[in-house]
């Protein structure tokens, strides 16, 4: 976030503060091509055009703290972003909220007003955008037990060399271990917390919240202003970040009520790929575990390896659509969601990196990491410092004619 504090970005702001997502109501008013500070204008004199927004905003709507609050996270060196913004994760957001809306999962169905996308994210770190474009959700029990740890370690261990976010809660437990791992690891981990960034919880992650901003190994993210204290209903409504911005979510210890297991849900129901892990049958510690996975509920996984063949070439659940990649024509329809975003990004002539990176939208270790296996599949070569597409003897580079021909 720039040092200038615009009228607009206030007046995103203050609908951060006076409507707390997940708003069915103003993510309408959005849709429909309704200008920010025009809402805001609206809540703010309770004009009657915002409908049930009138309602929702009733004991907020002087709240108006908007310069403050922008000041404070400004001063933590982080910044307030919405969907104008280039960072903003788009398409992690479309695919998830989406799929929910079209109505084809059952559970979603039980709380379809919350299955709607934040209108505002609080952020400290690295550009949102890049880290979510490859990602996976690694969560489970605070009360994790020596089986817990091994198992999360390895996940993001196995994971984090292929270039994957791991993205978690940041409570005690499971996700503590699932985010210091991708840090030791040289990775990168989201956390997405259920306060504003002003506040660490729990406290006793403080350093490691520390940790993952200064050392740039990923970012801290909140639907909430500064100030927001952490309560049980925010911790619901965090789980369905977690499990949006991730291709997939995998728990690697719960119990019977975990509350890791609501994460697992939302994964299902924003149309992302559910994973669970199976535990000692001699303790109750991996019962929602078992439980999920003999319904069907959950894939079962043992490995990171596993964990990214079920995500796929695309990430997506249509078996049709794999089958569609495996016995693809050529080379070129059988490359994943990013890789063809790195190669679409090479024209005729080759280019270096950092302009790749910058043209997809990827980050620069994940944009290396896919030039290589592009590289090992013979659809690109490098020259010097510079990557370019293989151009055949007939002289028409691969995927010069549209996928579909």
């Amino acid at each position: 976030m720039s040092a200038t504090i615009t009228d607009r970005l206030k007046a995103w702001a203050y609908l951060s503060r006076v409507v707390e997502g997940p708003s069915a109501h103003l993510h309408y008013l959005l849709t429909q091509g309704r200008d920010p500070e025009a809402i805001a204008h609206g809540v703010r004199h309770r004009e009657p055009w915002i409908g049930d927004l009138l309602k929702e905003t009733a004991s907020r709507h002087d709240w108006d703290t908007a310069q403050q609050d922008l000041e404070k996270l400004l001063a933590m060196d982080g910044r307030l972003i919405t969907p104008e913004d280039r960072e903003w994760p788009t398409a992690e957001f479309d695919h998830a909220f989406g799929f929910a809306a079209s109505g084809m999962s059952e559970h979603v169905r039980t709380y379809q007003e919350d299955a709607v996308p934040p209108h505002a994210l609080w952020v400290r770190g690295r550009d949102l955008q890049s880290l979510t474009s490859q990602a996976v959700a690694i969560v489970g029990t605070r009360a994790v037990s020596h089986y817990g740890r091994d198992v999360t370690r390895m996940m993001v261990d196995t994971l984090v060399p292929h270039q994957w976010t791991i993205i978690s809660g940041g409570a005690l437990g499971v996700d503590t271990v699932a985010h210091t791992s991708a840090v030791h690891a040289g990775g990168s981990t989201v956390m997405v917390a259920a306060c504003g960034l002003d506040r660490s919880y729990p406290a006793r992650n403080q350093a490691l919240f520390n940790e993952i901003v200064q050392k740039k190994a990923g970012a801290i993210i909140s639907e909430y202003p500064p100030g927001t204290p952490p309560q049980r209903h925010r911790f619901l409504t965090r789980n369905r970040l977690v499990a949006a911005l991730s291709q997939g979510t995998v728990v690697t210890e719960a119990a019977w009520r975990s509350g890791a297991l609501n994460t697992l849900s939302w994964a299902s129901g924003l149309g992302r790929v559910a994973m669970a892990v199976p535990g000692p049958v001699t303790t109750a510690g991996s019962l929602g575990c078992h439980e999920r996975i003999r319904t069907g509920q959950a894939e079962m996984v043992c490995s990171g390896d596993e964990v990214r063949s079920l995500l796929g070439a695309i990430g997506g659940l249509d078996p049709h659509e794999q089958y569609e990649l495996n016995f693809a024509a050529n080379p070129i329809q059988g490359l994943s969601r990013n890789e063809l975003r790195v190669f679409d990004s090479l024209g005729s002539l080759p280019r270096e990196v950092s302009d790749i990176a910058s043209d997809t939208g990827l980050s620069l270790a994940l944009v290396v990491h896919l030039l290589v296996e592009l590289d090992k599949r013979g659809v690109i070569t490098r020259e010097g410092t510079r990557w370019g597409r293989v151009v055949p003897s007939g002289g028409e580079a691969p995927g010069d004619r549209a996928i579909g021909d």
